[in-house]
């Protein structure tokens, strides 16, 4: 037997600080809905700089990290892919295995470049700044994921008041970085620590519980939720059944609303096939009730797009401009398409819209617009702020199933509502269905899984958060403040380090 020492990976210590990552993540999914713990976001990021910081930390470790994340807070996953993908068991779970490694690569990677170049002096807060460098990487490549990230569980936390200021980067930053001192403090007895932890949440309590003021008088809304099965949604009888279903719903609602919002593709059929429908629905509604729907729409050159459109504005519509790979197009469509057909799902051949759409002019409303997977964007949700006074999000949840993706999403509508100060309405085919206030609390709700109609009383919101006027520039001001000072004295420490080794030898 060999008597040479085992490699650090395989070490006690090593292993145990792997299974730490991924406890670590674990405990940040359960900071989000619908567990909403928030005071466990801290302790995830802490419990992920101390296992990053022993014996045999690395990119590996940081990838556990991702595993625990990803493995427990995207798990709804496996019920897209298996229950609406028409996809059998093995390969779903294998799939749903894939991507929760891939996307466990992005803290891999950065927190894997954060040990090796930054120096551990002020690692505290160069750990902070890259652990938000990774959240927004992962919010670009690829088209994007930004789901799960951590400034999130600010919703109903101490840390609401920082959410119109900083937005969730922001928040991320704050609380990566209590995680790094708490774990200082309590587990290296660093007991200064306790100072800055003491700012940092207590802060946003000095800080206006509002920056934008209401304006007009109140427009009543209702929201539709059809609850109508997804298996069955485009076929003939299921066109059938969501015609007369929300026309049903909206003659119970019509004469007490301002503006009506069915959800995304309410309707299973096209534009130009619905009009009849529509026209029929618009002839019996009172003169000052609007009504908005989500369809699909087929332009003059045979493109499909994801739309929502008022049904009195026969030229006017807001087209997604940010599509999910696979669900709406298929990437590298001539390569994969013959070899995915498990994937091609009634809408996986969209086109998307413009970057710059005007918001819908509805009810009195400049409304800003978000089709579904669009309202987990931040920068994408400020920019139809700037030119709105409400927002509005439609949503077909229904593929997420029983899991707690739409609980998730439902909390990231909470964040955009309280970063730009507007009434936020969500109509989501089986729920969760709400109007959540600039504040970001929920005002009112549906029940999942029911047939149900939300309504009440919004307002147009003037004036901009400082988010709105300022986006990502204070963050990207503080990333670099953390991140400079241990990044410049790590690669000093490293050409150093260098440089002795070749006087040695």
């Amino acid at each position: 037997m060999s008597d040479s020492p085992r490699p650090a990976a395989f070490t006690g210590i090593s292993i145990l600080g792997h299974v730490l990552a991924i406890i670590a993540g674990g405990l940040v999914t359960l900071s989000f809905a619908p567990f909403e713990h928030w005071w466990l976001g801290p302790l995830g990021a802490g419990l992920l700089y101390g296992a990053l910081r022993m014996e045999g930390g690395g990119f590996l470790r940081a990838w556990w990290f991702g595993v625990g994340l990803f493995g427990s807070g995207a798990s709804w996953v496996y019920v897209s892919i298996h229950d609406y993908g028409y996809t059998g068991m093995p390969l779903a779970v294998l799939l749903t295995m894939l991507f929760v490694a891939t996307m466990a690569l992005f803290p891999m990677l950065w927190m894997g470049l954060w040990q090796r170049f930054c120096s551990r002096k002020l690692d505290v807060l160069s750990f902070a700044a890259v652990f938000v460098i990774s959240e927004l990487f992962r919010t670009w490549a690829f088209t994007g994921f930004p789901w799960l990230l951590l400034g999130n569980s600010a919703v109903g936390s101490p840390l609401a008041n920082w959410v119109p200021v900083l937005g969730v980067y922001g928040i991320s930053l704050i609380i990566a970085l209590s995680g790094a001192l708490l774990w200082n403090m309590a587990l290296r007895r660093r007991w200064w620590a306790i100072v800055p932890l003491i700012v940092l949440w207590s802060a946003g309590l000095l800080l206006p519980a509002s920056w934008t003021q209401p304006g007009g008088q109140p427009a009543r809304v209702a929201l539709l939720q059809g609850n109508l099965p997804q298996l069955i949604k485009w076929s003939a009888e299921g066109q059938r059944r969501a015609a007369n279903t929300y026309a049903a719903m909206t003659r119970a609602v019509q004469d007490d609303a301002d503006l009506i919002v069915w959800p995304e593709t309410a309707l299973p059929m096209l534009r130009d096939q619905a009009e009849p429908f529509l026209e029929r629905i618009q002839a019996t509604l009172p003169p000052k009730t609007g009504l908005i729907t989500g369809i699909v729409e087929r332009d003059t050159d045979g493109r499909f797009y994801n739309s929502v459109i008022p049904i009195d504005s026969p030229d006017t519509q807001y087209r997604k401009e940010h599509l999910v790979p696979f669900g709406e197009y298929v990437p590298l469509q001539s390569v994969l398409r013959g070899v995915i057909s498990f994937l091609d799902l009634p809408m996986s051949s969209m086109a998307a819209g413009g970057s710059k759409q005007p918001p819908l002019n509805v009810s009195g409303l400049r409304i800003g617009v978000a089709i579904c997977y669009e309202i987990v964007y931040p920068e994408l949700v400020r920019q139809r702020a700037l030119s709105s006074t409400i927002l509005l999000t439609v949503s077909n949840d229904t593929w997420f199933g029983h899991s707690i993706g739409p609980l998730q999403h439902l909390q990231m509508a909470q964040m955009r509502a309280l970063e730009n100060g507007r009434y936020l309405l969500r109509a989501t085919s089986n729920g969760v269905t709400a109007i959540i206030s600039p504040q970001g609390e929920i005002l009112e709700q549906a029940p999942q899984f029911e047939e149900a109609t939300v309504t009440g009383d919004v307002r147009l919101q003037l004036g901009m958060t400082p988010w709105m006027r300022l986006g990502m520039l204070p963050v990207w001001i503080l990333i670099a403040l953390l991140l400079t000072p241990g990044l410049i004295i790590g690669i000093t420490e490293g050409i150093g380090a260098r440089r002795q080794v070749r006087r040695s030898s």
